[in-house]
């Protein structure tokens, strides 16, 4: 069963809940406070969570990880395409690209940090998959082979060779 807090109980909501609600808001906004918010629970009770439980901790710098990807690419795709028009004045939203950039840098280096985490996480499956690449880069040298050999072409490598 779920621990939960003196607010939670209240509330009638589990401790999970509020982390779920509050790991969704965290990566899409990269806001803890405006994620909190939207949890329904003060921006003490979530960085006391992050302290005492090292998986949240883990899933809440995934979600700022996640968050701050995010962030990248509307701000890639405002300097591409400029801002969002909704074709009428009240149907605009404005952004401040400053201090988008200076959310990005304040955080970069704890988001490049996680990112080199999850890397070494994936380091076999990296491994595996070169392997692959390696393994269909021979069999298709190896059946060009065959198929020059029976069509009476042969390689430059055999020319050279022979040469």
């Amino acid at each position: 069963m779920a621990k939960q807090t003196p607010g939670d109980a209240a509330r009638g909501r589990t401790i999970h809940v509020w982390r779920d609600a509050f790991l969704a808001a965290l990566a899409e906004s990269s806001n803890v406070s405006a994620a909190a918010r939207k949890a329904g629970v003060p921006t003490s009770t979530v960085y006391s969570a992050r302290r005492e439980d090292a998986a949240f901790a883990n899933l809440w710098f995934e979600a700022l990880c996640e968050g701050y990807d995010n962030l990248e690419m509307d701000l890639l795709r405002r300097l591409r395409v400029g801002e969002l028009d909704g074709g009428k004045a009240k149907a605009r939203r404005k952004f401040d690209n400053a201090i988008a950039f200076r959310l990005l840098t304040t955080h970069r280096e704890a988001v490049s940090r996680q990112k080199a985490l999850r890397a070494d996480d994936d380091e076999d499956a990296i491994l595996a998959s070169i392997n692959a690449k390696l393994d269909a880069m021979r069999a298709r040298e190896k059946a060009a082979t065959a198929l020059a050999a029976e069509n009476g072409v042969y390689s430059v490598n055999d020319a050279d060779a022979a040469g």
